[in-house]
């Protein structure tokens, strides 16, 4: 199970709403407890160097304070999270190619309705793919 404070998710929508036409980007931190279950404590905004509607690179200065961030906040890095402008909330074949860290989770938001984004998260590894359960929590 995935728990996702809801002014993180709004943070994270206000964001790839304001990078539209392109996709955007960003980490997820936080932890995971003994039963597996993660809680995502902040959502990172960064920067896509690519500027590219349909792919994204992570601006490796934004990652690397994300990552002391979360280290001095006891918190972990969990994994990064991207939009798709026009597409389905689901892994492209580039994003399953792409995915380097089976452990890592890797969350989709759709704007393809712009009236009704869709958030989900994944796991992948190499082919598959294992959608996971979020739930929005007030933080």
């Amino acid at each position: 199970m995935i728990y996702l404070q809801l002014k993180e998710y709004e943070k994270l929508l206000a964001h790839a709403v304001k990078c539209l036409p392109e996709e955007a980007c960003g980490l997820l931190g936080g932890k995971k407890d003994e039963t597996g279950n993660t809680y995502i404590e902040v959502v990172y905004l960064l920067e896509n160097t690519d500027h590219s509607e349909e792919h994204f690179s992570l601006d490796p200065r934004g990652q690397l304070a994300a990552v002391k961030e979360m280290r001095a906040n006891g918190w972990r890095p969990l994994g990064n999270w991207h939009s798709h402008p026009a597409s389905p909330s689901r892994p492209s074949e580039e994003d399953k190619r792409l995915a380097y860290d089976s452990s890592a989770l890797y969350m989709i938001l759709s704007l393809m309705e712009r009236d009704t984004p869709v958030l989900n998260a994944f796991r992948i590894e190499n082919d598959h793919v294992e959608k996971e359960e979020i739930r929005f929590i007030q933080g």
